[in-house]
């Protein structure tokens, strides 16, 4: 049995070597040479280290082999060496075990890190489902050492008869496994902090392209092509993307000392400073990324061209039926495997045919054909020159908006930079990034986002979005909301801090040069100029509130634009990451839709329910008590009437129950599942600081507040209602947990248990510094209610904040009638409806709160900052 021997000299040789690369790299900042000279790097230390073992060496029957990108020559700075020792037959592979592992001891020790693997030649030929990528790999074998007959036999014989015989099943396994993966990005290039290898437009769909190329090849000829790389021509722009990813991932790799590939916004500063990638040098961090769009929009353009392809596996005579019968073709268009060509080759020169093109996908749901991709761009000049900008363009954007795959089409438009010819205002936020850790998407990406959020409304079967889909179906004119959807964050391109303003000014020009009618252009502009108001009212706002509802009507005029602008806030809030629109941000904003909705046909009731006053909504509980009717309106007098709006019939009831068993016990709890979140609600008789003991429960719990009220009666019986997320799933994945739970909040909120033993492990344990810093800002307002001040904090997210805020508040005597929970990304945003002793707080009261918080708020930052 050979022993594995550290050689110092083999680690201080590559240390060296490494060391070179790195500063022939940072000299310019090639991608490609500075693969190609690690792999020349590593081939020298492989053929030393099988020198060294004679029992490889001078026997025949072994062969050491490249894989994947080492096998291409593409081995990045911190990338895997993918290697295989190729035995003649299984006694042979017996014996090399120990000289394998030898070097590759060698290899680990020199700081190398290998993914090696023992194969005999029938190995090689023998296709395993389990492990279809050792097959693909064998695409880019490559000879290093040993017995060059037998890697001759496996890569001239055995492969190519193994790639030809499972060919199908390799390419549609490549598609299915490229589409899974594109999924998992959403679709779509445009993330403000892409993954360059597995992204969408990564160097894994470049190798996917050239695998099927391959694949294709080997089935036709049985045999390989002569030159196993693709696009080799400098001036194509594929190959120009795969030399920018390549010198952006090598950056990537020196910076982190390992295989990083996500470009983190800290890493677009430092690659665009130093113009990795960049024809003109030093640019800035957002037209670096603009350059990294660019190119993966290349890359991903050519792999979806190609899956396309792979799904459409028909024969000719297929394809021409297909053709013929397709609906969807028509004397300008037509349509072959869900790819549309145009009929006349002039067409792709008159701007209305093309605009014409994108109606008719947009209407379809149809792509490009590649072909089709090629003549536009060949007639780009023609299109700048004959690009209507009058009415018609109005007319042909009016269509295409209501079309059912508008979004589609838009971006196919943007794609091809025909967007900007149409609405040049489109191209300040062509590619733009937004630095925050809120926003998933580029501000365009954003933007289609939108648009493609109303649209789907129509199929979607999630019942907390069907009532939107009913109110898209009910508008007037759809296309102006869309028109402003397109518009409404152009103005983020522009220097300054109000995009609304921003965006205004260039969308109003815009709408006169297109012809809109006044009416049409003031609502768009209306609905430019509104889209952030709602958001704002759902965060600062108590929606049930009459006067937070008087002040939106009045601002609306008109019920139909109410409907405009809550589907705008509908759409901008799920278009900025897939989980910012909650089941319960939508039900909040349903039910502000409907408050105002309801007070264009009728005024709203007082601001406190009274027991001699008999309600609509007080009836309805009433009719389902009919003998307890009186104990029922003591419990509801002197709610406020939000409390009837907030709940449903039952749970009403339900509150009104508990309070009635406040004699035997003085705190009566309740729990229940509402849809991705808990409820956790408490009647007792009202006492000071019993918000802030609540929240301190739930973070000593490890739960994370989402929403919570606090509503109480002239009997001073207040219900309290707190919405959380489970963040480590305690009480989902063991249900006996719910009632120790349950208990837990009674001991403490009896007395019975100390609050500081169950919160202060979390917060030693909650130590973890943020990755942005938010500055904190309050704000007092006491115009918005007529019984309370409002406060508003703007402050860093942390663990434990609303207890860190509530127990603040009731050390400084305030009473937290209403809490409005809010969090977008490391930013929270919470408003307090707040009295003392039952009335409004004064000014020097709300000088000394703020003081006091801002702090706590300060003193509670993990030390690491």
């Amino acid at each position: 049995m050979s022993t594995p021997t550290f050689d110092p000299a083999l680690r201080s040789y590559y240390k060296e070597e490494s060391d070179r690369i790195r500063r022939d790299f940072e000299g310019d900042s090639s991608g490609r040479e500075c693969t190609q000279n690690r792999t020349q790097l590593v081939d020298k230390l492989l053929l030393q280290l099988w020198v060294q073992q004679p029992g490889l060496y001078s026997a025949t029957g072994y062969a050491m082999v490249a894989l994947g990108g080492y096998g291409r020559q593409a081995l990045y700075p911190h990338s895997d060496i993918d290697l295989l020792f190729l035995c003649e037959n299984e006694g042979l592979r017996g014996r090399a075990k120990d000289p394998v592992r030898s070097v590759c001891q060698e290899l680990w020790d020199t700081g190398l890190r290998v993914s090696p693997t023992t194969r005999t030649i029938e190995d090689c030929g023998r296709f395993d489902n389990d492990n279809v990528e050792f097959t693909i790999s064998l695409l880019d074998c490559r000879f290093l050492a040993g017995d060059e007959i037998l890697f001759s036999r496996m890569r001239e014989k055995v492969v190519p008869q193994l790639v030809a015989r499972e060919s199908g099943t390799l390419i549609q396994g490549l598609a299915e496994v490229s589409n899974t993966r594109h999924a998992k990005f959403g679709k779509t290039i445009f993330h403000l902090e892409p993954n360059l290898k597995d992204g969408p437009g990564g160097l894994r769909d470049f190798q996917v392209t050239r695998w099927i190329a391959l694949i294709n090849e080997l089935a036709a000829r049985r045999a390989w092509p002569e030159s196993l790389h693709l696009q080799q021509d400098p001036d194509d722009d594929v190959f120009a993307a795969m030399e920018f990813l390549s010198s952006a991932r090598c950056y990537l790799h020196y910076r982190s000392g390992r295989d990083e590939n996500v470009i983190s916004w800290e890493s677009q500063e430092e690659l665009a400073a130093r113009g990795v990638g960049s024809p003109d040098g030093a640019v800035s961090s957002a037209e670096w990324m603009r350059l990294y769009f660019r190119n993966a929009n290349a890359v991903y353009r050519n792999v979806s061209q190609l899956l396309d392809q792979v799904t459409a596996t028909s024969s000719a005579l297929v394809r021409s039926f297909r053709r013929w019968r397709s609906g969807a073709s028509n004397d300008e268009f037509s349509v072959v495997d869900r790819r549309v060509y145009i009929q006349q080759s002039a067409g792709a020169r008159d701007a209305e045919v093309v605009l014409r093109l994108f109606i008719f996908i947009a209407r379809h749901g149809v792509r490009l054909a590649m072909e089709t991709e090629r003549r536009i761009n060949n007639a780009r000049r023609s299109l700048q020159d004959t690009m209507p900008q009058d009415t018609r363009l109005w007319g042909y954007l009016r269509e295409l908006l209501v079309q059912p795959h508008a979004a589609d089409a838009l971006r196919a438009m943007h794609s091809l930079r025909l967007l900007v010819l149409a609405l040049p205002e489109f191209e300040t936020i062509e590619s733009l990034v937004l630095r925050d850790l809120y926003h998933r998407y580029t501000v365009d990406e954003h933007t289609f986002l939108t648009i493609a959020t109303l649209h789907r409304l129509r199929d979607q079967n999630v019942e907390w979005l069907q009532p939107f889909a009913t109110i898209f179906a009910e508008l007037e004119r759809p296309e102006l909301l869309l028109l402003a959807l397109l518009f409404h964050d152009t103005g983020k391109g522009l220097a300054g801090d109000n995009h609304v303003h921003g965006s205004l000014q260039l969308a109003l020009p815009a709408l006169e040069r297109m012809g809109l009618a006044a009416d049409e252009a003031s609502t768009v502009g209306f609905l430019i100029s509104s889209h952030l108001e709602v958001s704002t009212i759902l965060r600062r706002r108590d929606i049930y509130d009459p006067e937070t509802v008087r002040e939106l009507a009045a601002k609306m005029e008109t019920p139909e634009r109410l409907k405009m602008l809550t589907l705008m806030t509908l759409a901008d809030i799920k278009a900025v990451n897939p989980e910012a629109l909650t089941p319960w941000k939508a039900e909040n904003l349903w039910q502000l839709y409907i408050a105002t909705a309801n007070y264009f046909d009728r005024s709203v009731d007082g601001e406190r329910f009274h027991a001699e006053v008999a309600t609509e909504q007080v009836e309805r509980v009433a009719a389902l008590l009919p003998k307890r009717r009186s104990p029922l309106l003591k419990f509801l007098n002197g709610m406020p009437r939000r409390y009837l709006l907030s709940y449903s019939v039952e749970q009403v009831i339900g509150h009104f129950e508990m309070s009635g068993r406040l004699r035997d016990e003085p705190v009566q709890i309740g729990l229940r599942q509402a849809r991705d979140q808990h409820e956790l609600t408490i009647v007792s008789k009202d006492r000071p600081g019993l918000f802030a003991m609540l929240s301190g429960i739930l973070y000593g719990w490890g739960m994370d507040i989402t929403k919570a009220s606090a509503l109480s009666n002239d009997s001073g019986v207040i219900v309290d209602s707190i919405y959380f997320k489970d963040r480590f799933r305690t009480l989902e994945l063991n249900p006996s947990e719910r009632e120790r739970f349950k208990r837990s909040v009674i001991s403490i909120l009896n007395g019975e248990s100390p609050l500081d033993r169950l919160v202060e492990p979390r917060l030693r344990a909650d130590t973890k510094p943020p990755k942005l810093k938010v500055e904190t800002r309050m704000r007092y307002d006491d115009e918005s209610s007529p019984n309370s001040t409002l406060l508003e904090v703007t402050t860093q997210d942390r663990p434990g904040l609303l207890y860190t805020i509530s127990s603040t508040l009731a050390a400084e005597n305030c009473s937290i009638e209403i809490a409005l929970i809010d969090t977008e990304g490391a930013m929270a945003h919470d408003v307090f409806y707040l009295t003392s002793r039952g009335t409004k707080l004064t000014r020097d009261h709300q000088r000394s709160v703020e003081w006091v918080l801002t702090t706590e708020l300060s003193e509670s930052l993990p030390s690491s900052w």
